[in-house]
């Protein structure tokens, strides 16, 4: 059975202990706490309290696609997320916006100012120091956003979070350095295979999982002799699809290809330590772990392998009673600053590009109610229907006489689900 919480904040809005729906609804129904947020449900009380704590550790699993997240005291699972930053594919992501930005911004300027010529040494990084490109400031920005969204609703009096993953003879020795690395057991092996694993989401590059084979490999693209054990000349197989490979059964995908591109394993190398800097210079109080410390963590406790699972093994907490659901928050665009459409319409008039904030009384990214189900605004129309979303994919058309408005939200979109704990194999 799940231990539901609610969370509370004292009457000058400071995070207390959450408490149980029970207790909360006797507050709110005697006029003693108001609603302050739907999604965690959080109250905050009209008169003064004791103010009460215990040590509630945060432990977070960074990502460039999901953030894990949980916290917990020595008995109890208090809170667990995770949250789904916007994605690298598709046109909305960053990337393809400040290109598409740029392209226009030069056509522009060559259209209207041919004469002025190219400027090479205006540029942000040679102004800055310690300059990202947006695409990371994005995500680093997340991670800060989702702690100090937990600290805003629970007391945390310590943080650990996971900088790094492979660098095991580090961790056996602070102060290894130079050839000292050449020394080790395996010459170091172990940590690249861990590394493609982790890059690869333990998940078979051929199959995807579909066979099953829980055991993976790792597999050399080129032969070790031509391609050596570069990270970019491995990749991650099922034992399954391994021997069918080498038997000349399968073939592996065209995608797979020696010297692909690893955008996540190149944002998370930029970005960890960054994350983890900022954590320090904001709280103070912040530990590091490493990856291999969670996955051992996790395997000798029988848990599945999700980021919520590894959150909570970060926090180190493993005697405390898990809460059984998960809060999942998708990061959404927030805004369009673009202000006039790309193409002209007919008669060389630029239609605006950006729609009201208030459309019939709802706001994009409203939680609804319609058909007896909860809901996102994701589209909507001053004539005509709404477009509704769900995470698990559903897609709903309807007019906005038949929604019913929950709440309003931001740039994350926040739903309750079951959570995944032990082990399937």
């Amino acid at each position: 059975m799940h231990v539901m919480f609610v969370y509370v904040l004292n009457k000058n809005g400071k995070p207390l202990m959450p408490c149980k729906p029970q207790k909360a609804r006797k507050l709110l129904r005697a006029g003693k706490a108001t609603v302050v947020k739907h999604e965690p449900f959080t109250i905050r009380l009209k008169f003064g309290s004791s103010g009460y704590k215990q040590p509630i550790t945060l432990g977070i699993d960074a990502g460039s696609k999901h953030i894990g997240a949980s916290a917990s005291t020595e008995k109890q699972e208090l809170y667990a997320s995770e949250t789904i930053l916007r994605s690298a594919d598709g046109k909305a992501n960053i990337v393809s916006l400040l290109s598409k930005r740029r392209e226009l911004r030069r056509g522009r300027r060559n259209r209207k100012t041919r004469y002025r010529k190219t400027r090479f040494q205006n540029r942000v990084h040679r102004r800055k120091k310690g300059w990202l490109a947006p695409s990371v400031e994005n995500k680093i920005h997340a991670h800060l956003k989702l702690v100090e969204d937990i600290r805003k609703i629970l007391p945390i009096s310590q943080l650990v979070v996971e900088v790094a993953s492979f660098d095991i003879q580090k961790i056996k020795n602070p102060d290894i350095s130079g050839v000292e690395y050449q020394q080790g057991e395996q010459l170091g092996f172990w940590n690249v295979r861990e590394y493609i694993l982790h890059r690869d989401e333990h998940v078979c590059q051929c199959c995807k999982g579909k066979s099953g084979d829980k055991i993976l490999n790792v597999h050399h693209i080129e032969s070790r002799k031509t391609g050596g054990d570069a990270p970019s000349n491995l990749i991650t197989l099922c034992e399954t699809c391994h021997h069918r490979y080498h038997q000349g059964k399968i073939e592996l995908p065209k995608t797979i290809k020696r010297g692909m591109s690893f955008r996540d394993a190149t944002f998370m190398g930029i970005m960890r330590w960054a994350f983890y800097n900022r954590l320090k210079a904001l709280y103070g109080n912040v530990r590091l772990t490493y990856g291999y410390i969670t996955k051992n963590t996790r395997i000798e406790n029988g848990l599945q392998k999700t980021h919520t699972n590894d959150a909570f093994c970060i926090a180190r907490n493993m005697q405390a009673k898990r809460l059984g659901y998960e809060f999942l928050r998708k990061q959404v665009r927030r805004h369009n600053r673009k202000l006039h459409r790309e193409v002209p319409t007919k008669g060389g008039v630029r239609r605006r590009s950006q729609a009201d904030h208030v459309v019939r009384g709802f706001c994009l990214n409203d939680t609804v109610l319609a058909q007896g189900k909860r809901w996102f605004i994701r589209g909507m129309r001053t004539k005509g229907s709404f477009v509704l979303n769900r995470f698990d994919g559903e897609k709903l058309e309807i007019v906005p006489s038949k929604i019913h408005f929950l709440w309003h939200n931001n740039s994350y979109l926040v739903e309750r689900r079951d959570a995944v704990l032990t082990s399937t194999l």
